[in-house]
């Protein structure tokens, strides 16, 4: 459906990222080797997310890049992005599910703060099931005591309408919400109680989530394919190796992932 990277580590440049390896991200856009069903290449668009550290504060600065063109199209992956550098990024190809729209805003990441999100996959009739889901995480939003509860008009603010765009919408709110059981400081437990809120009404939903603050990745695998690379100066998450080190781990199914330089967790995939 489409493949997606995610690095924490060593300032690099962000084209650099991209391209990097025989089986690089921008060779996965038409040789992904473990697209497992929904099509063969990834030619509906792509975007990079970054952060920088020269921005005072705590929080990193996310910039992005997206276009809806092939990403092997573009000259500004080696011209512009090759010249940027950054010590987080989060990267994503997409091949978009039949009857979504092939347009920029429609391609990951999306951004909000210092988040940037992907998603790997497809939500069968994903307008029923977001609709459905959103009203279960407003009874938890009450549950754990969020003074910010959930509203089915906020999901038309996503920016385009597809099942990744309004995930988005719920996710965030999730990583926003205020009171006792706030997720901001376990966006991984945010992204669990998604992904299995989902499930429930969708089982056969695809649904490998990338989530990024530039310090470190959350992800989850249901059906699509992850590898990690991790080592005490680098994380790196991606839905297919870039090349052939050793180090690569293959991450099995339902598992719900945290990564950064020196840890790399893999846990069941449960509601929190």
């Amino acid at each position: 459906m489409c493949r997606h990277l995610g690095y924490v580590g060593p300032e690099v440049a962000v084209g650099e990222l991209v391209t990097r390896g025989p089986h690089s991200l921008y060779r996965q856009s038409w040789a992904p080797l473990e697209m497992r069903g929904g099509g063969t290449i990834n030619a509906d668009g792509f975007g990079v997310a970054w952060w920088r550290s020269e921005q005072p504060g705590p929080i990193p600065l996310v910039s992005r890049y997206r276009n809806p063109d092939p990403i092997w199209t573009d000259p500004a992956v080696e011209e512009v992005l090759g010249q940027l550098r950054a010590g987080a990024a989060l990267a994503s190809i997409r091949s978009a599910s039949p009857g979504m729209p092939v347009q920029r805003a429609a391609c990951a990441p999306f951004t909000s703060g210092r988040w940037a999100f992907s998603h790997n996959g497809r939500v069968p009739e994903w307008r029923r099931v977001v609709t459905a889901v959103s009203s279960d995480l407003d009874t938890a939003a009450t549950q754990w005591g969020a003074t910010r509860l959930f509203e089915t008009a906020r999901l038309l603010e996503a920016e385009a309408a597809t099942d990744a765009a309004t995930l988005w919408v719920l996710l965030t709110d999730l990583l926003t919400a205020t009171g006792p059981g706030q997720f901001a400081e376990s966006p991984g437990a945010a992204l669990a109680l998604l992904t299995t809120t989902v499930l429930t009404h969708a089982p056969d939903a695809r649904l490998n989530f990338l989530l990024g603050d530039g310090e470190q990745l959350w992800a989850t695998t249901v059906h699509h394919s992850l590898s990690a690379l991790v080592t005490d100066e680098v994380a790196i998450l991606s839905s297919e190796p870039y090349d052939d080190d050793p180090r690569w781990q293959p991450i099995p199914d339902r598992r719900l992932v945290a990564a950064r330089p020196g840890q790399l967790t893999v846990e069941p995939l449960t509601a929190p």
